[in-house]
């Protein structure tokens, strides 16, 4: 019998699995998934603490017509229980793992509307929700002789680059000269995505990012395998919820000079897990190893230092003024791709500088496209 059977085989004669829960080793998750073939409401939650110090669970995101949202949730409601269970105290994650469950069966939430609203009880049907993570529209400049293609990518989902690589012809062929990539809030998803994602941007050849196994001495290298979809000038937008494989996709844009960084450290997630199914369809998710960047700087724990810490303003508007002209300015390729990442980074802030008097930069948003193609939400 392999290792890897021996070591399935000694979870499965451990009873109750649930024990693993409890056993202390960060490294290892136990997940009641049964056979991982779940759906969900459509619904984001997030912790939002409050004036007492508690942390409350509120829909900062839902699916337009999606079932809970058919069922009458709206965002910026909070959850109160699910199938009867307290929800004070729980976290996101373990929450969202409630709420899951087998396509088309139930579950009762109870949410209260808005801050001083009514108390619910909504029964919502389980599905498999379609849903794009790539939002896109272009922005023209108030001179009217440069656009930028703003492309937000929620998660790392398997549409996410295809999604990708409709938005930026899309936006090329609509004019777009420079790109923005905002990866705030993008907790991860599939890696094997983040790396695809990457591809997109970088020369053949170029690192994508290394794996660390065991040995730490021993480093594989993934590279990209073939041509850049753009050449373009871009920024990359992140903060502390900036996880897993947006940290892989800022990284080898950054390392490789294709794209300056803005905002805040980035969550340092950068480990390499596998989920082990067991006999009852139940799975155990343990670490077997870390990814370091093109730069050999180990993303986890450490996450990803910005170029510049400014964000553009909460306020549902697109506005990057305080950089956007350094990505704008690098107009000639050559200067972009061939100087090395400090070069780069002196000449942004230079540019920067000279222009940051400029009080009004963007214009009025030429148009706002949705990718209305499938793929699982929570």
């Amino acid at each position: 019998m392999s290792l890897v059977g021996r070591f399935r085989r000694g979870l499965e004669l451990m009873m109750p699995f649930e024990s693993l829960a409890t056993v202390g080793i960060p490294t290892t998750r136990f997940c009641l998934l049964p056979r991982y073939d779940v759906s969900g409401i459509g619904i984001n939650l997030r912790e939002i603490p409050d004036n007492n110090g508690a942390v409350r669970l509120k829909v900062l995101g839902i699916i337009l017509d999606g079932p809970a949202h058919s069922a009458g949730v709206r965002q910026g409601d909070e959850l109160l229980s699910v199938n009867g269970v307290d929800v004070k105290g729980k976290s996101a994650f373990d929450v969202s793992t409630m709420l899951q469950g087998p396509k088309e069966t139930f579950v009762t939430i109870e949410v209260k509307h808005g801050t001083c609203g009514p108390t619910q009880s909504i029964k919502v049907q389980r599905q498999s929700i379609a849903r794009t993570p790539i939002f896109y529209r272009l922005e023209k400049m108030e001179n009217g002789n440069v656009s930028v293609g703003y492309i937000h990518i929620k998660e790392f989902n398997a549409l996410a680059r295809k999604d990708l690589i409709t938005a930026l012809r899309r936006l090329q062929e609509s004019g777009a000269s420079y790109f923005v990539l905002d990866l705030k809030d993008n907790l991860g998803g599939l890696v094997q995505t983040g790396i695809e994602v990457a591809n997109l941007f970088l020369t053949r050849g170029e690192t994508v990012i290394y794996t660390v196994g065991r040995d730490p001495q021993v480093q594989k290298r993934i590279i990209a395998d073939t041509a850049p979809v753009i050449t373009n000038p871009v920024i990359v937008l992140v903060n502390n919820r900036t996880a897993s494989a947006s940290e892989i996709v800022a990284s080898a844009l950054h390392d490789n000079c294709k794209a300056i960084v803005v905002g805040e450290r980035t969550f340092g997630k950068g480990l390499i897990q596998s989920v082990f199914e067991l006999h009852d369809g139940s799975g155990v998710v343990v670490t077997i190893g870390k990814y370091v960047t093109p730069n050999h700087k180990d993303i986890n724990g450490n996450g990803i230092e910005p170029d510049f810490p400014r964000l553009p303003a909460s306020d549902g508007n697109l506005r990057v003024r305080s950089f956007l002209p350094a990505a704008v300015c690098f107009g000639e390729q050559s200067v972009f791709t061939q100087k090395n990442g400090n070069q780069a980074i002196s000449l942004a802030t230079q540019l920067t500088d000279q222009q940051a008097g400029m009080s009004s930069l963007l214009g009025t948003a030429m148009f706002f496209i949705l990718v209305p193609i499938g793929a699982d939400a929570i």
